[in-house]
């Protein structure tokens, strides 16, 4: 399965107005909000998103068609550190999954899933990195 689509919930969300995002969004175009079924972890000063089969937990994110597919993922596997030859000594996973949309529809879309431990770090409970807070 393949996919030209990618859902973002995180870092390299266009809100957040950092290098990386300013590249995605370069190189691609927003198609609609979105959640995906998972738990959103704060691992440090980035999240980390892994898959559920919860219907009620969800990550909130954005869709993006991306434009140059290949040479996008070579940037952003080096930014999300996954080595599509080493996937699982990778710190993230880059994995096709169900993204259901704002308008009721869903959508297959990549996704960076965390391939760490969650064991000692804080469960964002929202879902969603853009307003969390853990002052």
């Amino acid at each position: 399965m393949n996919s030209d689509y990618l859902f973002v919930y995180g870092t390299l969300q266009q809100d957040l107005d950092n290098e990386m995002s300013k590249f995605l969004s370069q190189y691609s175009e927003v198609v609609s909000k979105g959640f995906i079924l998972g738990k959103l972890y704060k691992i440090s000063w980035f999240p980390g998103a892994i898959s559920s089969d919860v219907t009620s937990e969800h990550v909130y994110g954005t869709v993006y068609k991306l434009k140059h597919i290949s040479e996008t993922f070579k940037v952003l596997d080096d930014y999300e550190g996954f080595d599509v030859e080493q996937p699982n000594e990778s710190l993230f996973k880059r994995k096709i999954t169900t993204v259901f949309l704002e308008n009721g529809n869903s959508i297959d879309a990549w996704v960076y899933l965390y391939n760490g431990s969650v064991t000692d770090v804080t469960h964002i409970i929202s879902g969603d990195f853009l307003t969390f807070s853990d002052d």
